[in-house]
């Protein structure tokens, strides 16, 4: 994920394009392209402020999984043995939402489900 600018970078472009200078002209003036002077106008015009917008999703968000939460954890409690593998094929079966499996291991985690590694068999998920 890219870094922002810094505030005092954010505040002389966006000085410069409040004096009167075109955002391509500030953008040539402070070495940033011209679609970040564009962009800083355009988040000042909108918004009213030039500082950076939170980068990433929203904590807790689950995405397409959200809504089958309770679906899924009921099946791994019921059997804490099944694999990813098997809970996809469950989901697409039953609701016909195709995901990831990586997806459906951090959904498990972020309900507070650990997978254990167990010697000589197959490893489960513990709530």
């Amino acid at each position: 994920m890219g870094k922002f600018y810094s505030m005092d970078l954010r505040e002389r472009i966006f000085g410069h394009i409040a004096a009167g200078h075109s955002c391509r002209a500030a953008a040539r003036v402070f070495g940033v392209s011209a679609s970040t002077a564009i962009r800083l106008a355009s988040d000042h015009r909108d918004r009213g402020e030039i500082t950076p917008k939170r980068q990433g999703r929203a904590p807790g968000s689950a995405g397409k999984l959200a809504p089958h939460m309770a679906f899924l954890t009921e099946i791994v409690r019921a059997e804490p043995d099944i694999t990813l593998k098997e809970l996809a094929g469950a989901l697409e079966e039953t609701h016909g939402v195709s995901v990831q499996l990586s997806s459906i291991h951090r959904a498990l985690i972020r309900a507070g489900f650990s997978y254990k590694k167990r010697p000589g068999r197959a490893g489960a998920y513990a709530g």
